[in-house]
């Protein structure tokens, strides 16, 4: 079975799969904790292969708070993906409010060493109580 992401973004030749998950046995709405995980797959459609070097994500939260992380790789990787391959990871990522969005980029190294960046698709966190809250 083919799994589903909700977002997509092609870059340079390399497509970005984006798909969150709710985690209510890690939330407490009740301490205004709700915590999501989300899979990333990394498709390389480019002739020759690519490297992961960091990431910069853009967390925005249900009030509007923007959050930027940057970092070395993902998940303690800085993946080199072969040509027709992909890269595959999940993480987490917390948030104070029921719903809120995920967006940014991966900066890349190509075959010749040349840096660049590839778009991470806006996406949507939402919980049963965001849900709940819209009706």
């Amino acid at each position: 079975m083919k799994e589903f992401f909700a977002a997509s973004a092609t870059t340079a030749g390399v497509t970005v799969r984006a798909n969150p998950s709710y985690l209510p046995e890690r939330s407490l709405p009740e301490r205004d904790h709700y915590v999501w995980t989300y899979h990333i797959r990394i498709e390389n459609g480019r002739d020759a292969p690519v490297q992961l070097i960091s990431r910069h994500w853009i967390i925005t939260d249900g009030t509007g708070n923007v959050h930027e992380v940057r970092g070395a790789g993902v998940v303690g990787a800085q993946p080199v993906i072969a040509p027709g391959e992909a890269y595959d990871y999940v993480s987490a990522c917390p948030l104070e409010t029921p719903m809120g969005t995920m967006a940014g980029s991966f900066q890349m190294l190509d075959e010749k060493g040349q840096g660049f960046d590839i778009a991470i698709p806006l996406f949507l966190l939402t919980s049963p109580a965001a849900a709940g809250a819209a009706h």
